[in-house]
């Protein structure tokens, strides 16, 4: 695995030292994430009680060489609208975060790291579900 996006279950995992997802980022020559689910994380950090701590560690983590934030534009938006359409018509929906992550690693052909089987319904994408759907 070269490349590859990581989603909040999967960062999450990671902190919390997940052999599989840890295993995942050590192969990963690029880590990538996208707005998306940097606006997720700092939205959590601040439900929680560590919130500095886990907005330094979130600093450490995006300081790395290896570590990229994606841009969402117009062709992620195009995508994201043909993975809309291709779900709405299989009756398969999908959380409206996790259609713009999934359109982020279609556009840049990534595989996605997550622990969120809902991905699994995205035909479009690849994704490597490193533990126990949540």
């Amino acid at each position: 695995m070269s490349r590859i996006l990581l989603d909040t279950s999967a960062y999450s995992a990671f902190m919390r030292g997940d052999d599989s997802v840890v295993t995942a980022l050590q192969r990963a020559e690029q880590i990538c994430l996208n707005p998306i689910v940097l606006g997720e994380m700092l939205a959590g950090f601040r439900k929680g009680s560590k919130r500095r701590h886990n907005e330094e560690e979130l600093h450490r983590f995006l300081d790395s060489p290896r570590v990229e934030i994606l841009d969402i534009d117009d062709e992620t938006a195009e995508r994201y609208a043909l993975i809309l359409d291709t779900l709405r018509r299989a009756g398969t929906p999908v959380a409206t975060h996790d259609l713009w992550i999934a359109a982020t690693a279609m556009q840049y052909g990534l595989r996605l790291v997550t622990l969120d089987s809902d991905f699994l319904k995205v035909p479009q994408i690849v994704v490597d579900l490193n533990s126990a759907p949540r």
